[in-house]
């Protein structure tokens, strides 16, 4: 599924993660994701969210941020998605967390209205840096 949203998101020469990567980062000696899927009515897979935790320095308490949540195109329209949204909110509430923060590309109109519908209010101000490859190699040296 993880081929799917890449290929959804125009991404997919990006996507070069393997199932032993999946696999360690889960359930490794020391997780670095932890992942909630949506199960159909016949018990297959229709979606999942893969999320970590990241830190306030604002607030002094964790959040979860939402890395990716994709639902089949079968399956969209149905709540499944909602429903992965609010089962991460359900952990933010019961453990204290301040927030469940995500990035949505500004072309996924659907996902967009999903998201408003459901009270998320977009971060016009923040703009998201990255450094990969040479860049964060040469960053590393500096």
């Amino acid at each position: 599924m993880v081929r799917e949203l890449a290929e959804y998101e125009k991404a997919l020469d990006q996507a070069n993660m393997t199932p032993q990567q999946l696999n360690i980062a889960l359930f490794g000696e020391h997780p670095v994701v932890f992942a909630h899927v949506a199960e159909d009515e016949q018990g297959a897979i229709a979606g999942f969210a893969l999320w970590f935790l990241n830190f306030s320095t604002w607030t002094g308490v964790p959040g979860i941020y939402l890395e990716d949540l994709y639902v089949r195109p079968a399956a969209r329209g149905t709540g499944y998605g909602k429903a992965l949204l609010a089962q991460l909110a359900r952990i933010c509430v019961e453990r204290g967390y301040a927030r469940l923060e995500w990035s949505v590309l500004d072309w996924n109109e659907p996902a967009i209205a999903v998201y408003r519908s459901q009270g998320a209010v977009p971060m016009d101000e923040w703009t998201v840096n990255r450094l990969t490859g040479d860049a964060l190699a040469a960053m590393a040296e500096g």
